[in-house]
């Protein structure tokens, strides 16, 4: 999959406020609204699902007397569309949905309340879908980062931030035109998506009451500025300027691995196409152990099957999500797409592949953290776009850059969501 996670995330920004205004039209008395044909059920994915779902809808279509019509289109388009088409009576009935898109749609009533079965996800992965305690989808992929490592310039996979700090100190990984800069290791923590699993893992949390109370930023507490004060020892003291590029530091970190002057870095697991195409002698494993003993808690998301609310066909896009959610087709799922699927019966399938990137994936979504999936995500995304940049330039202390974000994001949430 391509880099989604921040898209997703600022997707929620840009969309909120159309959505809001859609929800309160109705529309609903057009005959256009109802599907002229019972017997059809339309389900639309992106490009590089319309296969699977070929190969496994026969047995689907036997079964229930339908015919499964498959519509290709961008998942973003999909989603963002859905407000208008809904009522329009153009929206497919059944669709794929990012999971921190699931609580604007699901709250908006955009999407219809869904059933998940409890014996095939852990509860994670029911976080993902759970807006307000009812599910909106039913889990299908998981995803979160990983460590990359070049198996050429290090003999094992590093397992701690001590073996990390190790390859910081590598002359081998001297950059030329900075003295005493180094890039053995390196991670985009410009990056807030890419930052979060280090500030967790010392203690800091988005939102509290596991992601559900914006009123409750976590941020700023002592945990997240620890975690804020090591990487900026990293920035100031062992990496290249080029890595507090806000925008170019991703570009600079992918160059410099693929170039082979980089041992380790921490990307998702959408990158390893593009070292594949590269010819890199690369390994993936879960991300190494804090200097505290703690894990690296980066963000797990992934997608969800989901419902239109305005589907005249719901309860059988509720059968077809059991059916393309069930062992058998999230097996199916794995073995063509190389996603890895949610179903933990096929997660545990996936992992006797012996895949690396798979098992890295698997390993490190053990840490994850689920991604808020309440509107107000989207002003996290804005607020803590300079919360490390900040901290690292020596523009403000780690405290004062994590208070200032805080600040930010509480005052937008209050414009914005405040009664």
């Amino acid at each position: 999959m391509k880099k989604g996670w921040k898209r997703i995330g600022l997707g929620l920004l840009a969309t909120t406020a159309m959505l809001t205004l859609v929800a309160c039209g109705g529309g609903k008395d057009k005959k256009e609204a109802s599907k002229e044909d019972s017997k059809t059920l339309e389900v639309s994915v992106d490009k590089g699902y319309v296969k699977y779902l070929e190969e496994i809808k026969g047995d689907f279509e036997k079964e229930n007397g339908v015919t499964v019509k498959i519509i290709e289109k961008d998942m973003f388009e999909n989603l963002d569309a859905l407000s208008l088409d809904g009522p329009a009576g153009k929206a497919p009935d059944v669709m794929m949905s990012a999971y921190d898109r699931l609580g604007p749609l699901g709250q908006q009533g955009h999407l219809a309340e869904v059933k998940v079965d409890d014996k095939i996800y852990n509860e994670t992965d029911k976080k993902q879908v759970t807006v307000d305690g009812k599910f909106y989808g039913a889990p299908a992929v998981i995803e979160t980062l990983v460590m990359y490592y070049n198996k050429d310039l290090v003999k094992d996979a590093p397992k701690t931030f001590d073996d990390l700090e190790a390859l910081g100190k590598d002359e081998r990984f001297a950059f030329k035109g900075e003295e005493g800069k180094n890039t053995g290791f390196l991670a985009k923590w410009t990056d807030f998506y890419f930052a979060y699993g280090l500030l967790s893992g010392y203690g800091g949390y988005v939102f509290g009451d596991e992601g559900t109370n914006p009123k409750d930023v976590g941020l700023n507490n002592e945990g997240s500025i620890e975690g804020i004060q090591y990487a900026t020892d990293w920035f100031q003291k062992t990496w290249p300027k080029g890595m507090m590029d806000i925008k170019a530091a991703g570009d600079f970190v992918t160059s410099q691995f693929t170039e082979g002057k980089a041992a380790a870095i921490i990307d998702g697991p959408w990158a390893a196409a593009n070292y594949k195409e590269t010819g890199l002698n690369f390994g993936v494993a879960k991300i190494p152990t804090l200097k505290n003993g703690k894990e690296y808690q980066a963000f797990g998301g992934g997608k969800a099957w989901v419902i239109s609310n305005y589907s005249k066909n719901k309860e059988m896009g509720q059968k077809f999500i059991d059916y393309v959610t069930n062992d058998d087709n999230q097996n199916k799922f794995y073995e063509m797409t190389q996603e890895v699927p949610a179903n933990n019966n096929s997660r545990k399938f996936a992992t006797e592949q012996n895949n690396e990137l798979t098992n890295a994936v698997i390993a490190q979504y053990e840490n994850a953290k689920p991604m808020p999936n309440i509107p107000e995500m989207a002003e996290v995304w804005a607020g803590g776009e300079n919360l490390m940049f900040d901290a690292a330039s020596g523009k403000k202390t780690p405290k004062e850059a994590a208070d200032a974000a805080v600040k930010v994001i509480k005052e937008n949430i209050d414009q914005k969501y405040g009664e």
